[in-house]
Parts: C-alpha cells; structure tokens; sequence
C-alpha cells in the first residue's frame, strides 16, 4: 500500500471535490481517498500492484479536472549564456543527462533557459552548473524553486487573475447597472441612451457592456458547461446556467425590440436582464478573489515553518570557511554557524558551546544550552558562542521539514464532521438545478410572466452555491492545525483534531511524562551530627565507581553544590543492598535497610523518616562509615514544574486525569497525590499498557493517551487519541495522532482547548453555510412571496452567496486569535 498526494486544479467549489472523489474512488485498488477543496490536494491511499498514478490522473481528468503528483523532486531555470543554434542545445542536455540523480532536462534556445529536475538528495546545484561549464557554456543566476515556493506562486497569480479580472467586470458593470437602473430612481441619462425614447439604443448599449464582462469571467462558462456535460454539474455550472439563461433572453429582447410591435419594444425595454448577468459575474469575481486572498490567509502557518529555514550555510572544507545554498548542505558536512545567525540544517555539536533559541519551533522560551554531543535543530537561532555542527538531517529529512510535512498533511486531511457536508454537496447541485426549474416553470404555468419566472429560476441558480458548505471544514482545520504548530502541538490529522475534543479520560505515562524521567536527590537527613556537605561529598565519592542511576543523581546533587569528591580506595557492589567502599581510609557503606541490618548499623530511630519518605513515593538510602549511622540521602523522580497545573486544568475542562507506570503501587500513589491523578495504573508491565487504555474503552469511554511516543507506541495506537510528549523523535511522530514538541503536560491542555475551538468552528461554520442555503433557496424560489413575502433580485442572490462563502472563511480565520489558556 502506498499514500500519494496529488494537486488538483480548477476546483471552485464542494461538488469539485467530491466528483473527483467519486472518481477516483472508483478505480480497483484505492483503499481510501479525500479532497481538500482549501488546500485543492488529493490525498489517496492505494495498492501499487492494481493502480499506477497515470490511471490516477486519468480518473481526476475524467470528472473534468487536472491532476499533478505532489514530489519531493526540485526544479530549476537556469539561464544559459553562449547557445546559438539546436546543436548548442544538444550539448548542455547530453552533458546534463549524464548525472546521476537528473529526473528531467529541456533546454529552450529561444528563452537560452534549462528546465531541470533532479533529486536533491543525490545532486548539488554546482554540480549541474559544472556539468554546463563543461559542455562550453556559461550557467547564470539561477531561480530555484521547490514544490512550495511552486504552489504559493501559483495561488499568487490566481490572486492576481481574479482581481484583474473582477476590476475589468467591474469597470463595465457599473455603468451597465447605472444605464440599466439608473431611470428607477431618476438618475440622468442622455435622451439617446433612454429606454422609452431609443429601445434599441439602450438595448445595445447594455449588450456592449455586458460582452467584456462575461470574457472577463469565461473561466466560469467553460468549466461549468464542461462539468454540466460530464455529469458532474458544479459552482460553475449554476452561475454558467443563471447568466446564460439572462444573457439568451436579453438577446431574444433584443430581437423583439428590432421586430416586435411598439408595445412589445417597450415591455422587452424594460426587462432586458443584461444587468443581473454583469452584476452577478462582477459580485461573484470579487466574492472568489476575496475567498482566495482568505484562503490564503489560512496557510499562513506553513509560509511561517518555511520562511524559518535560512537560505544558506557556512561549509568548512579543507579549513576554509565557504558560504554555500542550503540546497547544497549533505549529511556530514562540518558547518559553522556564528552567534546571531540560524542554524542551517539538523545536527550534532563537535566543536563549541552556546545557547540556542528553539521557540520557533518548539514554543520554548528559554534558551537551550548546546556543548559538544548535543543535538542541534535546523532553523533554531544561535545565541552566544559559535559552534560547528556535523550535519546529520538534511533537505525532508530535517525537524523542520517533517513539522511541515506533519502540518500540511493534516490540512489536507479531513475530519469526520465533514462527511456529512460531502455528502450534502454531492448531491446538492443537481438537486437545486431541478428546484430551480421546477420554481421557473412553476410560476410560469400559473399565469406569470416569462421574466418574473425566469427571475426565479435564475435567482435559485445563483444562490444555491455550495462554496460555504465545501470551505466550512477545511478551512477551519487548516488554520486549527497552523495554530498548533506556532504553538509546538502538530495534530496530526482532520481525524485528531476532531476526536480530541470528545475525550472523557486522558491517561498518562509516569516517567519521562508526569516526571522528569530521571531520578534527584531530593531529601537529605544528617546523623550524628556531620554536615550535609560531608555526607553527600562521601556518598558522591563512594557513588563514582557505580552505574546505577541513583548513584548517578548523587553524584549530579554535589556537582550542582559544587561539592569537591574524594578519592577511593576499593569499591564492592552488593547486588540488591547497595555498595561498601573506602575513601581516604575511611569505610563507607551506602545502601539499603537489608545491608545496613547486615553490616550491624543502629538505623532504629532514622526507619519512620525512612518510611515516611517512602511514601512519599522517593527511594532512601543510608549512609553510613563503619558502623555509625551517618544520615539518609532520599531520591525520588521529580515531579514536572507544571505537572499539577496541568492536571488542574484538565479537571476544569471535566477530564478524568489516570496515570500508568510500572513502579510499585504505593510509589505510584504518592506521585498521585502530589499532583491530583484520580485514577492509578500501577506495576503495569509496558506491554500491557494498551490492555489498560482497552479496559478504559470498554467502559464507555473516549481515551487520551500520553505518553514518550516509544515505549508507549501500542498504548498511544490503542488509544483514541494518542499524544507523543517530548521532542518529536521519528517514532512519536509515527505512533502518536497528536506530538508535543516540548515536554510540557500544558501543551496536553492546548491540544485539547485548541480541538475543541476549531470543533466549535467548524460547527458554527457548517451551520451558517446550510442556513444560508436553507433560508437563500425558499427565499429565491418565491416561497416566501407567494405568502406575500419578498422576492429576491438575482444580484442580491449573488451577492448573498459570494458573502456566503467569504462570512465561513472569515469565521474560520477567528481561530488565529486562539491563545492557550496559561
């Protein structure tokens, strides 16, 4: 099975998509397949062995669409100097053709321009200028562009085309309209231009105006005839039918007025329609061009991701320092990057130390300190010293770019709310096509006019745009999941978003979750009286020659204090009891109760401290030189700083708050109580903790569960959702719905406030796109008028549907003003 993404263009509206679906979903092997009309992609799922991706294409152009693989290849125009004639042509392709890694090359001597695709991965930029240098010619400037950059370009110029072209409308529209209405409300007009003195004049004069318009705005005939006629009826197709049919009957007004009788010149005068085709197309241009500027308001965050890697990067070569492309960078590489400056690509420092800037990428304020063996991440900012990395991620396979990657697949996803609207829309243009005629010939059969009935009919066809209903989801998802990555929280998916707001029980993992996942000496109780610098200096020096972690936190506890250690004599590890060791002449042992009742150490009046501590959930250990007791060194797994806040917060939204760990129940419990858990999991072994979150389940419940995103990885896909905490690692990124990019339990309440707003807007959003259409068809087809209501004009019809759409977009871009609760 493999997933591919296709870019599908010329959609305009939710029937689009879901003729493309149907389309494709009828070819043998697709497992699954959805269109994001926002994004304008199609992801699909499928088997390799039945289908190929050109049958793919082929199916999306049968709907009356064009599709296009979305690829990781890069393209650039080169310009080339020195081409005279086909031959010179011949030579830059067949030198460029010989490297590996080339996908495609077509030279053009008329622009001297070489369109290439290569694989980035297996080529450099310079190594195809190289390649030209030695055919004899000489390769300029370049203009590189990626599949990104591609598309934005492509929605830029779609901008563009769509302001030209309801500015160019709406340069013919307004006198069209003033010429046409003016008389109404007695606004002048040359005697010539008058529709009671010269009819023809002021028929023609309409027409003339009315043709620029409709040129203007051809894209909507084409399209929508071409859809109308491959069965699949959309947007297009209504304001193509509606205009048209105003458009025919002005031109029979026309020829009514050059032949008809004085009385027929002066009715058809006065009905001639051109004005609500010029008006509707001009409304409706610059309802699309204001719903592609919202549009593209909504992958704001992905502009944001990519605008953060730098264009280039500092390679040290032979002890040289050269500035070279991103592009350029391969792993291995040894780059040098300077305070101030962005770090170009993943890594690991081998040379240096500093503090890097990761919130724009993590959400995490505070400045990270770096020293030789740390990891760095790519497009995070370099503070204070200057360090050389080794370059270990590059080009997709960077943090950056999976993050991207991550957010771009899940605006193109679809959550399940939005079923109901595909389906609704699917079906919802052939039905208003039948109400619309059903109406016009209704009120026609009933002794009205043919103008009044056509009125109807038209103001039906305009209204009943199913726009709002396919951007109602979409939109708001793309902005939901843009707003959680500025935040550092990557949902993965439509499916996610829109489950994490259902949750009832969130469990969470203890260590490395709710703890900071390492143990620190958190008490220390001195005996006979020696200080608690003397005992730690002891129990750190006796702890060096061991590789248990509790030994560990002590050693770290007096580095911290600045503690100097001793040197040690001997060393003996007793498995289970602890270690006895001689430092300076002096015998220490450091251990359990077991070993301090075998060495014979009176502990008689330290074992309620001893207990106490226990339950609180930390490990004692007894110090002691000889046999005199010297003290007790508790260590524990400390509690996160916003564990407990986090937890409270949660309680807040009505979430029951479980934890699952392996430890011993009543270490479990005393955490537990330390931050408000109402539910304990404990000495759960980590392969049966997806039976834990199963039993959860069974009982009713929606389940969270979060955890590291490794060891947890069948809990986490047992889980309804499941939330990978820490620094968004390859595997939580596989295992988990929902990934954390910092270690954080309040980013667990962000992910769950922010499903729930987008929820709440893409409700609100589903409910304005049907209420419009609910209320705007009755109102159109004169229901309401046949009560003695109003009757709707086909211009405010086109309005109200352009304003439709544009009200769900601008609704759905409120969410860029979510903020997470502190």
């Amino acid at each position: 099975m493999v997933k591919k993404q296709f870019e599908i263009s010329s959609m305009t509206c939710a029937a689009c998509a879901r003729a493309v679906e149907r389309s494709v979903k009828k070819l043998n092997g697709v497992i699954e397949a959805g269109v994001n009309l926002a994004s304008e992609r199609l992801n699909i799922e499928y088997d390799e062995e039945k289908l190929d991706i050109y049958q793919i294409i082929q199916a999306v152009e049968k709907a009356g669409y064009k599709a296009k693989e979305h690829t990781e290849v890069k393209e650039v125009h080169l310009p080339i100097a020195g081409m005279t004639c086909a031959a010179c042509v011949r030579a830059v392709e067949r030198s460029l053709k010989k490297l590996d890694g080339i996908e495609s090359v077509s030279v053009n001597l008329a622009t001297e321009t070489a369109a290439i695709k290569y694989n980035p991965f297996q080529l450099r930029l310079s190594d195809i200028k190289e390649a030209i240098i030695k055919a004899g010619y000489q390769p300029l400037e370049s203009k590189t562009e990626n599949q990104t950059d591609n598309e934005k370009d492509r929605k830029e110029k779609e901008i563009k085309r769509l302001w030209h072209q309801f500015t160019l409308s709406a340069v013919f529209a307004i006198p069209l309209l003033y010429i046409a209405m003016g008389h109404m409300v007695g606004a002048p007009l040359p005697a010539f231009l008058t529709g009671h003195h010269n009819a023809l004049n002021f028929a023609l004069i309409q027409l003339i105006l009315t043709i620029p318009i409709v040129i203007a705005g051809r894209k909507f005939y084409t399209v929508g005839f071409r859809t109308l006629f491959k069965g699949a009826p959309n947007m297009d197709s209504l304001i193509a039918l509606g205009t048209s049919a105003a458009i025919l009957y002005g031109l029979f007004a026309v020829y009514k007025i050059i032949t008809g009788t004085p009385h027929e010149v002066e009715a058809y005068s006065m009905d001639l329609y051109f004005e609500s085709a010029g008006v509707i197309i001009t409304l409706i241009s610059l309802g699309k061009y204001l719903e592609a500027v919202a549009k593209g308001r909504t992958s704001e965050a992905i502009k944001k991701l990519m605008g953060l890697a730098p264009k280039t990067a500092v390679l040290i070569k032979e002890g040289k320092e050269i500035e070279i492309p991103i592009e350029e960078v391969q792993v291995g590489d040894i780059l040098l990057v300077k305070p101030g400056q962005k770090i170009p690509v993943d890594g690991e420092v081998i040379k240096g130390n500093t503090s890097v800037d990761e919130s724009m990428l993590t959400g995490e304020s505070i400045p990270v300190e770096k020293k030789e063996g740390d990891q760095v991440i790519g497009a995070s900012i370099n503070k204070t010293g200057s360090i050389q990395f080794r370059a270990t991620k590059v080009g997709k396979d960077t943090v950056l770019s999976q993050i991207v990657k991550l957010v771009e697949e899940a605006q193109g996803s679809k959550a399940p709310i939005a079923r109901l609207a595909d389906i609704i829309s699917g079906y919802f243009v052939p039905i208003v096509l039948i109400i619309a005629f059903i109406s016009g010939a209704a009120w026609y059969f009933t002794g009205h006019s043919l103008i009044f009935s056509l009125t109807m009919l038209i103001s039906v066809l305009v209204i009943a745009c199913p726009c709002a209903l396919g951007l109602a989801t979409p939109t708001a998802i793309m902005v939901g999941t843009g707003k959680g990555a500025e935040y550092g929280v990557l949902i993965k998916s439509g499916t996610a978003l829109e489950t994490a707001h259902k949750v009832h029980t969130i469990v969470f993992d203890k260590t490395g979750t709710i703890t900071e996942g390492r143990p620190e000496v958190t008490d220390i109780i001195t005996a006979n009286g020696i200080s608690e610098e003397e005992i730690l200096s002891l129990a750190a020096s006796a702890e060096k020659g061991s590789e248990h972690p509790l030994g560990e936190s002590i050693i770290r506890a007096a580095e911290n204090k600045g503690i100097m250690l001793q040197d040690m004599e001997t060393f003996n590890a007793i498995p289970g009891h602890g270690i006895e060791v001689t430092i300076e002449g002096r015998q220490v042992i450091l251990g359990n109760k077991k070993l301090m009742d075998d060495r014979n150490v009176n502990i008689r009046e330290f074992e309620t401290v001893s207990d106490r501590l226990a339950m609180e959930g930390k490990t004692p250990m007894y110090v002691a030189e000889g046999n005199r007791l010297l003290g007790i060194i508790a260590v524990a797994d400390v509690v996160k700083e916003n564990s407990a806040k986090a937890i409270k917060k949660l309680h807040d939204l009505g979430i029951e708050v479980a934890m699952i760990t392996g430890d011993h129940r009543r270490t479990a419990e005393a955490i537990a109580r330390k931050v408000g858990i109402d539910r304990v999991f404990a000495e759960v072994l980590p392969e049966d903790k997806a039976n834990e979150v199963k039993k959860l389940q069974e009982e009713g419940k929606k389940v969270a569960m979060v955890g590291d995103g490794i060891n947890d990885a069948p809990a986490l896909a047992q889980a309804d959702v499941g939330i990978a905490i820490g620094s968004g690692t390859d595997i939580a990124m596989e295992s988990a719905d929902i990934v954390l990019m910092k270690s954080d339990l309040l980013d667990v309440v962000t992910a769950l406030q922010l499903s729930r707003s987008t929820i709440t807007n893409i409700k609100q959003n589903l409910f304005w796109a049907f209420f419009y259409n609910s209320a705007g068809i009755p109102l159109a087809a004169g229901v309401f008028y046949a009560f003695g209501g109003p009757k709707l004009n086909p211009m405010f019809a086109a309005a109200a549907m352009s304003f439709s759409s544009v009200s769900v977009l601008l609704n759905a871009l409120r969410l860029k003003k979510f903020k997470p609760a502190k």
